[in-house]
């Protein structure tokens, strides 16, 4: 059986609040009514599986966050970087997630997701269309790991290290975190 991957982009941004430099990241609350009163632990990168016989992986991230919020990222950040490779971790149902981390902003009222079909309420045989994020919005680091997914704070923790000048420890490229859901 193949195993399951995913690419994101983790965006971020700058800002000086009260003297000191502070980060923020975009984070993604999934649609549907299964969300609909979840918050914590349930928010996510801007991500998305590769169509069939897609292999760069950064191309899928740009494809699906533009899809999941309705603008495209920057190609490089405010100062010409190229997106940062944020490396993998795995998921709790073992979906491998790839991530990149790319400097620039987004107003979060502006996003628009693509939409996916479900028949709601279960066995009623009426079908809704229901937005893939139903909202984004910017999160300091940490309140960006209670909000998400429990598997995806390296992505946060590798970022602020990346921005501190400090190098990630080894375990950056393939750190299962705690289990979570897929």
């Amino acid at each position: 059986m193949a195993v399951r991957q995913s690419a994101g982009i983790l965006l971020f941004r700058r800002s000086r609040v009260s003297g000191a430099d502070e980060v923020e990241v975009l984070l993604a609350h999934p649609g549907g009514p299964f969300f609909t009163n979840k918050d914590e632990g349930s928010w996510s990168i801007p991500k998305g599986e590769p169509d069939a016989g897609e292999e760069d992986l950064l191309t899928v991230a740009r494809r699906e966050f533009a899809e999941e919020v309705g603008s495209e990222p920057p190609d490089s950040g405010p100062d010409g970087a190229a997106p940062v490779e944020l490396g993998t971790i795995v998921q709790k149902g073992g979906k491998v997630v790839h991530a990149w981390a790319v400097e620039g902003d987004l107003d979060p009222v502006a996003s628009v997701s693509n939409t996916f079909e479900l028949e709601w309420p279960p066995r009623s045989g009426q079908r809704r269309t229901f937005p893939e994020i139903d909202r984004v919005a910017w999160f300091g680091p940490d309140d960006a790991r209670r909000r998400l997914k429990a598997a995806q704070t390296p992505f946060v923790d590798r970022l602020v290290t990346l921005l501190a000048g400090d190098t990630p420890s080894d375990d950056r490229a393939t750190a299962p975190a705690k289990p979570d859901e897929a």
